[in-house]
């Protein structure tokens, strides 16, 4: 009788869910769209019961799919969740939300940072949990809500407010309020979690103000965090054996298992992952140190680069510029002339990550002539990604003396050709995309059935993946060479 596991990958803009046979093969997956609320000046939120509706929309569509192509809900072994890392949710004892959920795109804590760095808290900041001060994570965020929104600050003083990223809100409201958890990945996102004791830390939480607040326990990313029978969906409770940040459940996916091997989830934004091993090692080069995953007998941690806008900036010269009606017209548009004709852009829309970790920059189209077509910023939009890439991925190197070999690309970008080949030549390495269109809900079913028995060990799941589809770098790097020494000095504002 075959096994299955069910899949909760529920990012910023959808939640999918996926059921995934014993050979770690989509059988049934089911999408459904979510909206974010924006406001301000780069205010993003999205409503805590929304999310989890959605959830509940999503693992209903898949299950009756499922269900009216044969399958049986008894074979479905256990549930494994992936989610948007740093989008964070806050709720009282009753389990009502306290506000909206604030989401990982948000820049309403610039001031929260800036003032933080004055006091001097980057440094212990840093050793302690591996990240920079930054709005990118949740606990800046956090810290806004307490000193603006009333109802936020008076249920953390009573001891009342409850603090999870996705995955904590989700399971809480999946197991009725019984389960209270969180797992190493999305808790070392927050600016809470120290990665030495793999803990809260105590000493931080009372530099922000936030000793009271209630926060969930910490384990590993392969763990029976509770059951659950999805609201009466299924008619029967099965165990949550996997939760784990969308970009971490990503690289487990792709089998980055040994130290040195590195992924890139090309989405709305970029995360690229290395695997370090088993010891956290602080970058020098402005790369965070994260957990990358985690079972009962074993953690390893991962060197970070996180750029803010990949797919964004497509999507903004598609609505806003009208430059072209799908994202597919940009691989043949990008190869419709020779260069981008000294055209660069710049994706700061919301600041720009690793490794310059510049929060106030502004983006820039920037070498515009008489000369320049749409074609040409186009191509430089496209070109924008793997510059980045480049960038991280060579911090990476001087950080951890570690040359890569290859590197594993998943995420709606890697369907752009253009984009591949362009970071093949530029890295001038083998990249490697295997095909894995849903490869963070992969690495949530493979932790959870790991934890549940439906895979044996980390051996097993390295023979399971597909062999790979692979760009190589042309044989004159010339051009390309020549071209990202005018991003350099784009990006220093040359």
């Amino acid at each position: 009788m075959s096994k299955y596991i069910l899949s909760i990958d529920q990012g910023t803009s959808s939640t999918k869910v996926l059921l995934f046979d014993e050979q770690g093969k989509a059988v049934c997956k089911s999408t459904e769209s979510l909206k974010s609320i924006f406001s301000g000046e780069g205010f993003v939120e999205q409503d805590p019961r929304g999310i989890y509706e959605n959830v509940l929309t999503s693992v209903r569509n898949c299950v009756d799919s499922f269900v009216a192509g044969g399958g049986r809900v008894e074979d479905i072994e256990a549930c494994g969740i992936s989610n948007q890392r740093e989008t964070f949710v806050i709720w009282d004892a009753a389990g009502t939300p306290l506000h909206n959920a604030v989401v990982w795109q948000c820049k309403r804590s610039i001031g929260v940072c800036a003032r933080l760095s004055e006091e001097g808290l980057g440094e212990a900041i840093n050793k302690k949990t591996g990240l920079i001060i930054d709005p990118y994570f949740s606990g800046t965020k956090l810290i806004w809500l307490y000193e603006n929104v009333q109802t936020v600050r008076r249920a953390v003083d009573e001891g009342q407010a409850y603090f999870g990223t996705v995955d904590t809100w989700l399971l809480f409201c999946l197991t009725k309020g019984l389960k209270y958890q969180t797992d190493y990945t999305n808790a070392s996102r927050t600016m809470f979690f120290n990665l030495h004791t793999l803990a809260w830390d105590k000493e931080l939480l009372e530099a922000f103000g936030l000793s009271k607040l209630n926060l969930p326990e910490p384990n590993p990313s392969s763990y029976l965090f509770g059951e659950t029978d999805f609201e009466g969906l299924i008619g029967r409770k099965i165990p949550i054996s996997s939760m784990i940040g969308d970009s971490h459940a990503a690289a487990f996916g792709e089998g980055c298992f040994l130290p040195g091997s590195a992924k890139a989830t090309l989405g709305t934004g970029c995360s690229i992952l290395m695997n370090i091993g088993s010891e956290p090692r602080i970058s020098g080069n402005g790369m965070i140190t994260t957990i990358c995953w985690s079972t009962a007998s074993q953690v390893d941690y991962a060197l970070e680069g996180v750029i803010v806008s990949c797919g964004a900036t497509l999507e903004w010269l598609k609505n806003e510029l009208c430059l072209f009606d799908d994202l597919r017209q940009t691989e043949s548009l990008a190869n419709s002339v020779a260069d981008t004709n000294g055209v660069y852009v710049i994706p700061a829309f919301s600041g720009l990550g690793a490794p310059y970790w510049q929060m106030n920059r502004k983006a820039s189209i920037n070498g515009l002539t008489f000369g320049a077509a749409k074609s040409h910023i186009i191509r430089a939009a496209l070109e924008s990604i793997p510059y980045q890439i480049k960038d991280v991925i060579t911090a990476m190197e001087e950080d951890t003396g570690i040359e890569l070999q290859e590197l594993m690309v998943n995420g709606g970008i890697t369907a752009n050709g253009f984009v591949l080949q362009f970071l093949a030549d530029l890295l001038d390495k083998e990249v490697a995309n295997r095909g894995l269109p849903d490869v963070s809900a992969l690495g949530a079913a493979y932790l959870a059935g790991l934890q549940c028995g439906v895979y044996r060990d980390l051996d097993q799941l390295g023979s399971l993946n597909a062999k790979s589809a692979a760009h190589y770098p042309s044989e004159d790097l010339a051009a390309v060479t020549h071209a990202y020494a005018g991003w350099k000095a784009a990006i220093a504002g040359c």
